[in-house]
């Protein structure tokens, strides 16, 4: 009778919330770059096109680095105090950048040339950026309490808003509106201004306010989603949601930070949410439930954080003067899904090119490939099969030729999942073969049995078999205990596991009897 392998029994594996779908996307982002500037790291920006390069807000310079490399492909250092807020235009040509002492200079990417200068704020400037909609349109927002809406062209403001009673530190201009402001301001007030009436039409958030839409803090960041019916606004440690369409209620008040958040920032189609806070964390939320599924830690406070365009790269900016970038390797199918129906392909008008080059050209013929063609034979001819041999894996080499002891050291290594070490153990207890195995074995080959029994005597699926090798081990080695301070100590943490497992064990029995006696006394009412 031929030899017969171990059967490797399939085990329910146990439900893990640490590494689902949506955590194991994100950990993708690893490898973090660190770059250290001179002054903390006030603003990251990623141009819209293509390479995607980034700005970033330091001292009194805008640098703009390379995302593949990581290097500064130009710095701009024309300012006369702390720069702000540097931003690239959609078309990734311009630069927009304020300073401490209210100046907005537009800068051409390549050349560092100086095209327009906005002098109008007479306190430091805290955001200036490019309508998306309108580029000749640049919005600031400044510590004068005024937010302005210029065009370029003429360097000329085109609306003034005043409502303000404090810092502005937090703006945007709407991307399905060219003419919709919304703002946040260290007045505790997200307000939402029309430049067409040159009036503000909505205030979220003000002391008169309900109770869980009124800001005690000041407003740090606000975020308006693309389709310019919801915003996003924070005020201390507290994430709001506003629905602008019903007036500026707020539906949402999340705290899953424990110091004031100072970035927000969406993934490429809004579907992600990313908040970073002094309290050196990024929370990732689904904005179906506004849950957090994913938090990664960093080194200092994060003052700033940007997601590239194509989702590859996550760069934070840190009070430190620490600018972290994180890279995460695209899948090579992703960048064909997401341009399929993208906007450049639809405004061709290409028949080939709206389907992504999915089919071959049409009214061409099409060359097969030479390939050999194999011999076919008669139908009448018969064929004799020849199976080929099974290779029996190492293990089952050894327990053919009944070497126990050297069959279970090879599944005692670190690359043997515990589903084959567990199933070759019970094998041997089968053949009765498990004290033979375990017998003669110093310091050196007793420490992994060990291990594997301390790694898994918490686990369902091998808790009971680890219990009788354990028994089997401690009558084997008993007299010999003391002699080895490992040994020793492993012995320990395996009878202090084991301990917490039967505390941990009594106490969901107390939970499972509450349980049962408030269904039962519940269903009893019922009747």
């Amino acid at each position: 009778m031929d030899y017969q392998p171990v059967v490797v029994r399939k085990h329910p594996r146990p439900a893990s919330t640490k590494h689902n779908a949506e955590s194991r996307y994100w950990r993708q982002y690893r490898h973090p770059v660190f770059i250290k500037e001179y002054a903390p790291v006030t603003s990251v920006h990623f141009s819209p096109a293509k390479p995607h390069r980034y700005a970033v807000t330091a001292a009194t310079r805008v640098q703009i680095y390379a995302p593949r490399t990581q290097k500064v492909t130009k710095t701009i250092s024309r300012f006369k105090d702390v720069a702000r807020s540097g931003c690239i235009r959609g078309d990734g040509k311009l630069v927009v950048a304020g300073d401490d002492s209210g100046l907005i200079q537009v800068f051409d990417i390549n050349s560092r040339a100086i095209l327009r200068t906005l002098d109008s704020h007479k306190q430091p400037v805290h955001v200036t950026k490019f309508s998306p909609l309108d580029q000749t349109q640049v919005l600031s927002c400044s510590d004068d309490t005024t937010v302005k809406l210029w065009d370029v062209p003429s360097q000329a403001a085109i609306t003034t808003f005043y409502d303000h009673a404090d810092y502005v530190r937090t703006g945007q201009v709407s991307t399905s509106n060219p003419h919709l402001i919304l703002t946040g301001s260290y007045d505790a007030t997200v307000r939402l201004f029309d430049s067409r009436t040159g009036e503000c039409e909505m205030v979220m958030g003000e002391p008169s306010g309900q109770s869980g839409a009124r800001n005690t803090h000041p407003v740090e960041q606000v975020l308006m989603f693309p389709s310019g019916t919801v915003a996003l606004s924070t005020a201390g440690p507290i994430l709001r949601v506003w629905d602008l369409v019903a007036g500026g209620r707020c539906t949402r008040a999340m705290s899953n930070h424990q110091k004031t958040i100072t970035s927000l920032a969406f993934n490429s189609d809004a579907s992600r949410v990313l908040t970073g806070g002094l309290d050196q964390m990024v929370k990732v939320y689904d904005v179906s439930t506004y849950r957090v599924v994913h938090t990664m830690r960093y080194p200092a406070p994060i003052l700033c954080m940007a997601i590239s365009p194509d989702e590859t790269h996550i760069a934070a900016g840190m009070s430190d003067g620490t600018l972290s970038v994180r890279r995460r390797q695209p899948k090579a199918s992703e960048p064909a899904a997401k341009d399929l129906f993208s906007v450049a392909s639809l405004r061709t008008g290409a028949f080939e090119s709206f389907l992504g080059g999915a089919l071959p050209a049409l009214g061409q013929g099409r060359v097969k490939d030479k390939k050999k063609s194999k011999p076919v034979g008669d139908v009448d001819e018969l064929k004799v099969e020849s199976k080929r041999k099974k290779r029996l894996r190492e293990y089952d080499r050894l327990l053919k030729n009944f070497k126990y002891s050297a069959a279970l050291d090879s599944v005692l290594r670190k690359n043997v999942p515990p589903t084959t070490a567990f199933s070759l153990i019970q094998e041997l207890i089968h053949r009765d073969g498990l004290r033979t195995a375990l017998a003669g074995r110093d310091d050196v080959l007793l420490e992994p049995v060990l291990r594997l029994l301390l790694k898994h005597v918490t686990d369902p699926r091998f808790g009971e078999m680890v219990c009788d090798v354990a028994n089997v081990v401690i009558e084997m080695y008993t007299p010999v205990l003391g002699q080895s301070p490992l040994i020793d100590t492993l012995f320990v943490r395996l009878r202090k596991k084991v301990t917490a497992e039967i505390r941990f064990q009594k106490e969901l029995v107390k939970a499972k009897g509450a349980l049962d006696m408030l269904l039962a006394s519940a269903a009893l009412s019922v009747v």
